[in-house]
Order: C-alpha cells, then structure tokens, then sequence
C-alpha cells in the first residue's frame, strides 16, 4: 500500500500526482454513462503496449483530438482526419490505435442500438448486472485477466472491436468499477 497522510492506497499508484488523483477518484468506480465509457474505451485502447501513466498525462490531448470523446463525431472520422492525428504529437501517434479509434466508435454505436446503451452491454455479462467485488489484500494477487474479461474481449472481437484483448478488457473493467479490485486496506473500500 501507498501510504500518504497516512491515507492507504493501492501500491500500483506510487506517489504521481496524476495517478494518485486518477485512483482516488476514478479508478474502480461505477460508470453508467456511455460518454465516460466510450472516452475510457479509447483511453485503454490507446494504452495497450504501455503504461497506463503515461496516458494518463495525454489524456487532455486526446479529448481534443477525438472531438471531446464524443462516439457520434469521432465514428464520423474520415481518412483526412486520421492523417491529421498521425501529425499530433499529443497522443500516440499509431496509425492502427487511431483507425481502430474510429471503428470501435462504429462499433460501440451498432452495440448502443442493440443493446441500448454500451453499458448496458457490458453489464449483461457481470453475474445479476451487478459490479463484481473482490478481496485482494495484496497486487501480486490481481489478474491480469479472468474468463470474465475472456468471455468480453470474445465477444467485442467478434464485434469488430480492435486493441481490446483479454488484458486491456479487464484493465477497462477494473477502471469503469465493473469490477473493484481496490485492495481491502484502501481507503476507497471505506466509500463503498
């Protein structure tokens, strides 16, 4: 655990001011809405291969860069727009991660439609909708992935979804608080 002003935390979030906001206040907590879902969507997906802090620190110019994360403009993203953001030197400058941010959008949509919201979607695979809570006392004991976040990645693949493997999709879970992996001495178990 990290211990600051004797508030403990999680260990994973050390002493950066970035992370420690991100996990005092985000991290693990319950997302029912798709704008926020989409928007952790990208994020994830933009971090695959490398650590989550560094983008984190981006984040603010990936707001930018896929129009507020709104679904509706950035599934409206043309090849132009994707050379634009090959020239951004403020997010990750990937061709695939970027085209697969424009079709995922896509995607998310034709989800939104069938199932009436992404989160929605998300949570019909959660045991009775509901978050699943664990009681990890230690981070060697996280996985990195379960057949929870197995059984999701299958399906979003199947959907068309890109750069949203079996890891990354629990990441994704763990972050929108559909699953709340905070370990069982850290303060934010108190706010449950």
């Amino acid at each position: 655990m990290n211990e600051t002003d004797d508030i403990r935390r999680c260990g994973w979030c050390g002493k950066d001011p970035v992370y420690v906001r991100y996990h005092d206040e985000e991290w693990g907590r319950e997302i029912n809405d798709d704008g926020k879902m989409f928007e952790f969507l990208v994020l994830e997906s933009a971090q695959a291969g490398l650590s989550w802090l560094t983008i984190l620190r981006r984040r603010e110019n990936y707001r930018k860069a896929f129009a507020g994360f709104d679904v509706h403009k950035v599934a409206q993203f043309t090849e132009k727009d994707v050379e634009i953001l090959m020239q951004d030197s403020g997010i990750i400058r990937n061709r695939n991660k970027i085209e697969s941010t424009v079709s995922n959008a896509r995607h998310f949509l034709e989800v939104q439609k069938e199932f009436g919201s992404f989160c929605q979607y998300l949570k019909s695979f959660l045991p009775e909708g509901k978050p699943v809570i664990n009681h990890w006392k230690t981070l060697s004991e996280i996985p990195a992935s379960t057949p929870l976040s197995e059984a999701v990645s299958r399906d979003m693949k199947k959907r068309g979804f890109k750069f949203f493997g079996s890891t990354i999709c629990y990441a994704h879970l763990q972050a929108v608080g559909y699953v709340n992996d905070h370990l069982t001495d850290c303060h934010c178990r108190k706010n449950e």
